[in-house]
């Protein structure tokens, strides 16, 4: 199988796309652990801090605060994150099959 520093590498086998789906997959995984950690840690924090969740901020408790404020401009920025990431990975990918190709 042609890996990316062979002589022989194409950019539209098979190794190419495993080798950009395989980055793409960890990048994947680790904005899906985020989010998971995030959502769990909002129910771990009311259980374990309830003093401290049922502060008042702006109005809200804690918890609602986190729950119905922060907690869609975290997604948002973990989104951006992910396409901003996977795109500069595509680039990467094609930039270093054109600088091997010239």
């Amino acid at each position: 199988m042609n890996q990316p520093g062979d002589p022989k590498f194409d950019p539209h086998s098979e190794a190419f796309l495993e080798n950009l789906m395989r980055r793409q997959l960890r990048l994947s995984i680790a904005c899906a652990a985020t989010f998971v950690i995030a959502l769990v840690a909002l129910p771990l924090a009311n259980y374990y801090a309830p003093e401290f969740m049922s502060r008042r901020i702006f109005g809200f408790t804690l918890t609602w605060f986190v729950l119905g404020v922060l907690f869609f401009p975290f997604v948002w920025i973990i989104s951006y994150f992910f396409i901003k990431r996977s795109i500069a990975l595509e680039e990467a990918e094609a930039e270093s099959v054109q600088t091997r190709d010239k």
